[in-house]
């Protein structure tokens, strides 16, 4: 299959795509503040590409659990220095934006961006909808429960509830981005580890990831380095978050992933 960008098309289905994680944030998960600076995040950005990266996402927000929002002006602030400073380096990169403030996408779009990477599934700006079906640009869609300010406060899924949320969430999803008119090739699918899924619920999506195919759109896994997979060991490393990622995503491609966000290329 063809996923249809802003101004050119990539190839899904021959083997699974790295998308390298530039976080322009001083508080990241994993790796906040390392790359707030433009100069950073660039050479961070160019590695990856060195690496083997085949795309890249550039996010100016930290969607951690309690993460505090930003003004959409704030994070173009961000962002678009090191945008420009990696199309500058290598005008052929293909990159992505994590955001889900449609002004952020408009003014990324304008700037040479090909992808939105929508982490709120189209549902916390009412305009990012109509942004990207005028964009024609790529999409990434996920399915998040609730915001980061009110996971720790989310009650627990049980096994049989996981796959049934994710899969009613992603169906509405798709109906806003029709009745928008965002085009079907320009759709890739998130399930959204670690989006107001807690612990145990996790492990359910990821051995349920298979049944996701059935909604017939690509599929991005993003497992990189999230906390459930190293949760049994008392103080992780890098090397065992990063070990745990190579393993969770060889059963995400096994099971039908056609895009691995990833902090590292392996």
């Amino acid at each position: 299959m063809l996923w249809q960008l802003k101004t050119r098309t990539l190839p899904l289905g021959e083997r699974p795509l790295l998308m390298g994680i530039v976080n322009v944030t001083p508080d990241s998960f994993s790796d906040g503040g390392q790359f707030f600076s433009p100069q950073a995040a660039v050479g961070h950005a160019l590695r990856l590409l060195d690496s083997g990266a085949d795309l890249l996402d550039l996010g100016g927000e930290s969607t951690r659990p309690g993460a505090i929002p930003l003004t959409s002006g704030e994070e173009q602030a961000r962002i678009l220095p090191v945008l420009a400073g990696i199309l500058k380096a290598r005008p052929e990169a293909i990159v992505s934006v994590d955001t889900y403030h449609a002004a952020t996408a408009q003014a990324t779009m304008e700037a040479g961006a090909e992808i939105v990477n929508e982490v709120s599934g189209l549902l916390w700006d009412s305009s990012m909808a109509q942004v990207l079906a005028e964009a024609k640009c790529g999409c990434i869609l996920m399915h998040t429960r609730g915001r980061p300010q009110e996971w720790s406060t989310l009650p627990a899924l049980a096994p049989d509830e996981v796959l049934p949320l994710v899969l009613n969430g992603l169906c509405h999803t798709l109906t806003l981005a029709q009745r928008a008119g965002i085009p079907r090739e320009s759709i890739v699918l998130d399930p959204g580890f670690g989006f107001g899924k807690l612990g145990d619920a996790n492990w359910t999506l990821l051995e349920r990831f298979a049944d996701l195919r059935q909604l017939g759109y690509p599929l991005l896994a993003g497992l990189s380095r999230k906390r459930f997979l190293t949760a049994h060991l008392l103080n992780p490393t890098l090397a065992d978050r990063d070990a745990a990622t190579h393993a969770a995503n060889t059963r995400a491609v096994a099971a039908g992933a056609n895009i691995l966000r990833v902090h590292a290329i392996p």
